[in-house]
């Protein structure tokens, strides 16, 4: 449930109120008791992250962090995601292109 602020226009008296976020505003001033409440647009509540962060990992169970430890141990893991031969390279032109398709297209130069 948010916190409201509210200001009496008659008095100036400012509060803050917990109230449901379906609640209507409230219209009564508790201090003068008049009718002149106005809610006020407050900047909402902080959202303070402290320490080393939060990942979606941090609050995995421990039988999913064995059974990711298990699958990752026996896929035979080169460190090479794309599946290519381990130790193949293709150099690029500074373009997106390889060099060897840019030299197929120039003729070879």
């Amino acid at each position: 449930m948010p916190t409201y602020d509210y200001v009496c226009e008659s008095c100036h008296h400012r509060f803050e109120e917990f109230q449901s976020i379906k609640a209507e505003a409230l219209k009564q001033c508790p201090e003068c008791h008049r009718k002149k409440l106005r809610r006020l647009i407050g900047p909402g509540g902080g959202l303070i992250f402290k320490g080393s962060g939060f990942y979606s990992t941090d609050y995995r169970s421990s039988s999913y962090t064995k059974a990711a430890k298990a699958d990752n141990g026996s896929s035979g893991s080169s460190g090479n995601p794309s599946g290519d031969a381990k130790g193949k390279t293709s150099a690029t032109d500074g373009k997106g292109k390889s060099k060897s398709d840019s030299a197929a297209k120039s003729g070879g130069d």
